[in-house]
């Protein structure tokens, strides 16, 4: 008998297990992967999309490549889910699972700040990348705002590379001294696990004239006055508004009673909830790593080795280490890292280096790798 396992989200986490089950154990295999999408693109290439650097239909890779022992994929709308009987609906059918995956990422809550939808821009989905594409050249003075609206967000260094990356667009296009840039974001510093890629980061706003606002989370915009509206009541006048939205799981995992206070919790030992045979690994969980697909690939690994080790009869001593690499663009075409480690010290810590011409080939090395693991491209 096979084992039929459901993997709801195709994304860096379910495309890992996804893969590490198909190698290990395809010939006794009935997995279906599951996702409202037809395609998967990595979160970085949102900002190659918004700057023009990259088409759109260029990023995406589709899902009908994936052809894997034991795998099929079905793009559904998932309408519910019972994680007692690990029985799943969607838009188009029905199944039940001996293992149940929920990676589902996090959704965004769009109107969950005030003026956002109406006065603002988003550059977290991939629509609204698609659609700064062709607002931001009509952004030729004045004020631009990159604002984050709540935390926990995704990809923590996305704000400061937004930044980076529109001087760069604004400095090329010859307007750069017309136009100023603030970042708001509601830490410390742009990178609190590392002071060192906190500090390159500062240093290289200043280098640029860019306005750092620590400590401080946009709450609403007045889209009439076009004026962004922080948490302390303090108002910045904008011209260009690019927002980070709220964060919040999939409602359909609210209303299945996997969430509590908001995300699913998950031991991280295993990466399992509190149901039986039900597993949750990537952004929609509170393991407490970064909300970040490479987090997500990590912890896809350990969820996958204790599914087999239960199929086999036997144990794993891999517990989640909750590290993993991040990319940093620094513009003028270079690009750091941070190697990041929440679990096996203290307090979490990150380890940088500094922006150079390889690490912009080990980050494109990073995507073609899995393209090719993922998607045989």
């Amino acid at each position: 008998m096979k084992l039929r396992v459901v993997v709801l989200g195709a994304g860096f986490g379910g495309l890992e297990l996804s893969t590490i089950l198909s190698e290990t154990i395809g010939d006794h295999l009935e997995l279906t992967l599951i996702d409202r999408s037809d395609s998967f693109y990595f979160g970085f290439s949102k900002l190659d999309v918004m700057f023009g650097r990259k088409a759109p239909g260029a990023v995406k890779l589709s899902y009908s490549h994936i052809v894997k022992p034991g795998v099929q994929f079905r793009q559904e709308i998932i309408t519910a889910i019972d994680p007692v009987t690990r029985k799943v609906v969607t838009d188009k059918g029905r199944y039940d699972a001996d293992v149940l995956v929920v990676a589902l990422g996090a959704d965004y809550d769009i109107n969950a700040t005030p003026g956002l939808a109406e006065g603002g821009n988003e550059f977290y989905t991939f629509h609204g990348a698609e659609r700064l594409r062709e607002v931001i050249p009509g952004f030729t003075k004045g004020h631009a705002i990159i604002g984050v609206t709540s935390a926990p967000f995704k990809c923590p260094p996305a704000p400061s590379e937004a930044a980076l990356l529109l001087h760069d667009y604004l400095t090329e296009r010859g307007i750069r001294n017309s136009c100023e840039i603030s970042i708001v974001i509601p830490f410390g510093l742009p990178i609190p696990p590392s002071p060192d890629t906190s500090n390159a980061l500062l240093a290289a706003f200043a280098e640029r004239n860019i306005r750092f606002i620590p400590n401080h989370r946009v709450r609403a915009l007045d889209p009439s006055r076009q004026v962004a509206i922080l948490d302390d009541d303090t108002e910045l006048p904008f011209d260009l508004f690019l927002g980070i939205p709220k964060h919040c799981a999939p409602e359909v995992l609210a209303d299945s009673g996997l969430t509590v206070n908001g995300w699913i919790p998950v031991d991280r030992n295993n990466l399992k909830t509190r149901f039986p045979n039900v597993y949750a690994i990537g952004d929609v969980t509170s393991v407490g790593t970064p909300k970040a697909g490479v987090f997500a690939e990590g912890a896809a690994r350990i969820a996958a080795a204790s599914i087999i080790a239960e199929l086999k009869g036997g144990e794993t001593f891999l517990p989640y280490s909750g590290a993993g690499s991040c990319y940093v663009e620094f513009g003028q075409d270079l690009v750091g890292r941070v190697d990041v480690d929440f679990f096996s010290g203290p307090k979490p810590t990150g380890i940088f280096k500094e922006p150079s011409d390889e690490l912009v080939r080990d980050k494109q090395y990073f995507g073609s790798s899995r393209a090719e693991r993922w998607f045989g491209l």
